[in-house]
């Protein structure tokens, strides 16, 4: 057990610099925090039907999330239980057996062990039902598929709880047909994953890290991303889970749906009449394309972003992979709209794209708190930042504040401390 204080290193309104550098601090997250809690693992669309797969990772443990013949979505070790071969290097995709490329064991699409080589030079023989690869406990909310060590953790809907209504009004940018992954792109950034665990929740850095995203916006789209001066607020949903709400009309998606179509999507609106969609259905395409006006964090590595997915992966202190995954509309065999789909994809291009404003701008200040954490050894991270939310949101008795405030990077911490000192 390690000797440090870590109930010491987070107080209400700071944390210590040494949770950005200290590599014992890191791997003992690893053990208490991800392997004690739900971790985020795939969307139900990834998996679009018996004996399809994906690889994934639970903290640092790379595992592989998979649908088996009957439908039960299941998550296993990405490790044989002969000699620790992994069993899967295939990004996805559909088969029924994983087979060890060392020694040849193979095993169903639900973990059990299937075949052993040469078996009878085992003389006491094998019993199957222990060597199967190990699986996790499992569970799905939404179509978000999520994955635990601890067999005896609470249910996940306990887990995620006020979280789950923010989680099913994100999901309404299906429009009514399901939520389906497009597409996503992965990238390193050298730095520790708490950095980006606060980024999501993060208003105050927007009009400053993004200008060159808002200048390149038309005057109507520009005023609806004024997060600051929006009237949204950040709540702590317990857990160390919250929400950022920029844009408080954007909210619920099945609103205002009489409101004028906006001159942005107006050609949009008759590509959807010509996929032969009736006025009431192109009407929420159209409102669905933009995405919510708020970020949702689940603590502690996804996040339910404005209009897609972002997952972050620890690698090492100072070495964290992010997953943009980019959502559409549909299910995970049909796509009711392409010219929708079409239309979100070049919205997650502009903005959280490889190649778009938001994502290099956050990266290269990911990196630079990380570089100058590495300047001074007693210091603290401010995060006390925060003034009362809008009267009337969120409702009375929520820990809540304006929408650059730091309620939610407090909450996530005081969640680690939790986790961290139990």
């Amino acid at each position: 057990m390690s000797s440090t204080d870590f109930g010491g290193l987070v107080k209400d309104d700071r944390v210590h610099t040494a949770l950005y550098k200290d590599a014992a601090i890191f791997d003992e997250e690893m053990e208490r925090i991800f392997k004690n809690t739900w971790v985020w693992v795939g969307h139900e669309s990834e998996l679009p039907g018996a004996n399809t797969f994906k690889k994934s990772f639970v903290g640092n443990q790379p595992v592989i999330v998979t649908r088996d013949k009957a439908g039960e979505i299941r998550t296993l070790l990405n490790r044989c239980r002969h000699r620790a071969a992994s069993v899967c290097e295939k990004k996805k995709g559909k088969q029924s057996v994983f087979v060890c490329p060392y020694h040849g064991w193979s095993y169903d699409i639900d973990g059990a062990l299937r075949k052993v080589p040469y078996a009878d030079g085992y003389p006491e023989g094998l019993d199957r039902e222990e060597f199967g690869l190990i699986r996790l406990r499992t569970e799905t909310y939404q179509g978000m598929i999520f994955a635990t060590f601890k067999q005896d953790i609470e249910p996940l809907v306990e887990f995620l709880g006020p979280a789950r209504k923010w989680m099913d009004l994100f999901m309404k940018q299906g429009a009514g047909f399901g939520v389906k992954v497009l597409g996503e792109h992965k990238f390193r950034f050298p730095g520790n994953w708490k950095i980006q665990l606060e980024n999501t929740t993060d208003a105050y850095h927007f009009p400053i890290v993004h200008k060159t995203f808002l200048d390149s916006l038309d005057a109507e789209t520009e005023n609806i991303f004024d997060v600051i001066g929006s009237g949204g607020w950040v709540e702590d949903l317990g857990h160390g889970h919250s929400v950022m709400v920029m844009i408080p009309d954007l909210i619920d998606l099945d609103e205002n749906l009489d409101a004028p179509i906006p001159d942005r999507f107006a050609e949009l609106a008759d590509e959807l009449r010509a996929e032969g969609h009736d006025e009431a259905a192109v009407r929420k395409i159209v409102r669905a394309v933009g995405g919510t006006g708020f970020n949702l964090n689940l603590f502690p590595n996804v996040a339910c972003s404005m209009a897609f997915f972002r997952v972050l992966r620890p690698v090492g202190v100072a070495e964290t992979e992010i997953q943009h995954v980019a959502i559409g509309m549909g299910d995970a065999k049909t796509t009711p709209s392409p010219a929708g789909n079409r239309a979100r994809l070049r919205l997650h291009e502009h903005f959280q794209g490889p190649m778009g404003f938001g994502t290099p701008d956050d990266a290269e200040g990911w990196e630079r708190v990380q570089r100058g954490a590495r300047a001074g050894d007693d210091l603290w991270i401010m995060l006390n930042r925060g003034s009362a939310a809008p009267e009337g949101r969120p409702q009375p008795g929520h820990n809540a504040g304006d929408a650059s405030s730091e309620v939610g990077m407090r909450a996530a911490y005081q969640q680690w401390k939790r986790m961290m000192t139990a």
